[in-house]
């Protein structure tokens, strides 16, 4: 069980809390007064201090100093007889976990102890996360080299150990939180708590007390005080992903946030002041989302001091190898099975894919493919039916056994024969959709890659219904 000091000066406080708590099955050191307290914590280990606001000498706000000059992170329950508003905020503000006004109900202590006890532990198990995570979420630990990627590289560099708000955008499973782990790794915040948190997986009725915390009673099913994200990420970073489903309600609240840094828990009258970094992450256009009214403007503009976008994996295929030889050997190792190889066929199936999903998508492939194989090596056959029934790209995703290709690109006659002018047109939407990519989708330009006219081009575009994700290539 748990040890708990007890530092007051009043002989019968300290002999009913140890007598009490004892009985419970804790471990009590009790102390006469602050600066005897402050001598046994640093002589000894324990995992909760009721304190005494009103003593001689060393009272309990010096006591609480102390223990912030000391680094310590044992929670604090003050306890005086005449608590004020003031008193109570000052005891707050120092580090102090909670406070109670004599005379109390035993029981009430029990539950406060438990609570912090519980929230002491998950500090502990967070420490020892901390450490793994800082290394699984090192800033080399991005996977591409894509030119693109390189420039989410170089922004990271320069704004991971600031204090300024991010706003990182980009479509689902681009891999927004990775990034935000990231930059709150590579800070100057990476000792202390990342704390995420979906606004939109959440019911709006629950957001608000998920955010911030409720006060006991403050609605039915509240049976005791509550402490909210941003008071767990205090000291460090909270990461706030489809920050645009949050609604108007509670835009107001964060908008406050950002500026004081401070707000009420639900249902309370205490002001709690926190020092966090905010980091936030939308797969929506923000700024469009303000136009129309939907978004506050001034919490836009507060939210995107440094905006941060993350191309789809569409636009940087050319991270696909890395990207796969990452998550096979990842999968493989925890699946524990040799690393798989990857037909050059696949990939080049992999490459002309657009991945809907991203990163999180062939993430979920690989783990699917790893999980199932039999013969250690990735083949087209190994690919979903989605891959196979693909209208755009080379030979490569038939997957019918009629037109195979080799590295070098050269297609192989078999006994069945093949259909030449399938595999003339497979070539040619192959060639006409690199073409637009390396372009980025202008016509112009993509027609001059391949030595057509413009019109021509727009021609073939209309015959083989070929569409640019996101763009009218055949108008532009």
């Amino acid at each position: 069980m748990a040890n708990i000091l007890v530092i007051d000066d009043d002989e019968s406080v300290r002999d009913v809390l140890s007598m009490y708590f004892s009985e419970e099955g804790y471990t009590v050191t009790t102390a006469v007064d602050g600066q005897e307290g402050v001598d046994l914590v640093k002589a000894g280990k324990f995992d909760i201090i009721f304190l005494d606001l009103i003593m001689p000498a060393k009272g309990g706000l010096d006591v609480l100093k102390d223990l912030s000059d000391m680094h310590s992170r044992i929670p604090a329950i003050v306890m005086t007889a005449f608590a004020t508003v003031k008193t109570a905020v000052d005891a707050m503000r120092l580090g102090a976990f909670d406070y109670v006004t004599k005379p109390f109900i035993l029981e009430e202590l029990l539950i406060l102890v438990h609570r912090a006890l519980s929230i002491s532990k998950l500090r502990q198990e967070n420490v020892m996360l901390r450490k793994q995570l800082r290394h699984k979420y090192d800033f080399h630990r991005l996977i591409g080299d894509s030119p693109q990627m390189e420039k989410v590289y170089d922004l990271i560099e320069k704004i991971a150990d600031t204090e300024s708000t991010v706003l990182i955008s980009g479509e689902s499973g681009t891999g927004k939180e990775v990034v935000a782990k990231t930059i709150h790794y590579n800070s100057s915040r990476s000792q202390e708590a990342f704390v995420p948190l979906n606004c939109g997986a959440i019911p709006r009725e629950l957001l608000e007390s998920e955010l911030f915390g409720h006060e006991k009673g403050a609605f039915t099913g509240a049976v005791n005080m509550r402490v909210g994200r941003f008071e767990l990420a205090s000291g460090g970073t909270i990461f706030l992903d489809e920050i645009g489903e949050l609604h108007p309600s509670l835009q107001v609240k964060l908008l406050r946030v950002l500026q004081e840094r401070e707000f009420e828990r639900v249902g309370g009258m205490k002001t709690v002041k926190v020092d966090v970094r905010i980091l936030a992450a939308t797969n929506k256009d923000l700024e469009q989302e303000t136009k129309a009214g939907a978004f506050r403007e001034d919490l836009y503009y507060r939210l995107s001091v440094i905006p941060l976008h993350i191309p789809p994996l569409r636009e940087r295929k050319e991270d696909i190898p890395l990207l796969m030889d990452h998550f096979v050997n990842n999968f493989a190792r925890k699946k524990k099975k040799e690393a798989l190889k990857v037909a050059p066929r696949a990939m080049a199936c992999l490459k002309v894919y657009p991945w809907p999903g991203n990163v999180r998508e062939l993430e979920n492939l690989v783990e699917r493919m790893v999980i199932l194989d039999e013969d250690g090596i990735i083949d087209l056959d190994d690919l979903p039916e989605r891959f196979h029934s693909l209208q755009r790209g080379g030979g490569a995703c038939s997957g019918r056994g009629k037109m195979l290709s080799d590295e070098s690109g050269e297609f192989t006659l078999t006994d069945e024969g093949i259909d030449l002018n399938e595999v003339i047109d497979r070539i040619e939407r192959g060639l006409i959709l690199q073409a637009l990519e390396k372009s980025g989708g202008v016509k112009k330009k993509a027609a001059e890659l391949l030595g057509l006219n413009r019109t021509t081009l727009l021609e073939k575009l209309k015959k083989k219904g070929i569409e640019t994700p996101g763009k009218d290539v055949t108008t532009s």
